[in-house]
């Protein structure tokens, strides 16, 4: 939180102020994201909301920008050329 708040680099991260080198800390992110932590963790605070009976979905929204489009995506229409448009000879 502290890179995303800030806006500065890992390596400049003050360790007085995490509890650990800035590179430290990313590395663990690092490490946490590949062994599939966030999405495990996602998945138990929705399950503890539920529970709690604190989730309310009535009014949300869905953001994929995180999701990647493979192949990207189904095209329902021919997409529009940028080309620009061929002028007539004056000459």
């Amino acid at each position: 939180m502290y890179v995303l708040r800030t806006g500065v680099a890992w390596r400049d991260v003050p360790a007085e102020t995490v509890g650990c080198s800035g590179v430290t800390a990313w590395r663990r992110l690092w490490d946490w994201t590949e062994a599939g932590v966030w999405p495990r963790l996602h998945a138990a605070l929705l399950t503890e909301l539920r529970r709690a009976d604190l989730l309310d979905l009535d009014d949300c929204s869905v953001d994929g920008s995180h999701v990647r489009a493979l192949k990207g995506g189904i095209t329902s229409a021919p997409r529009p050329s940028i080309a620009p448009a061929p002028v007539p000879s004056t000459t």
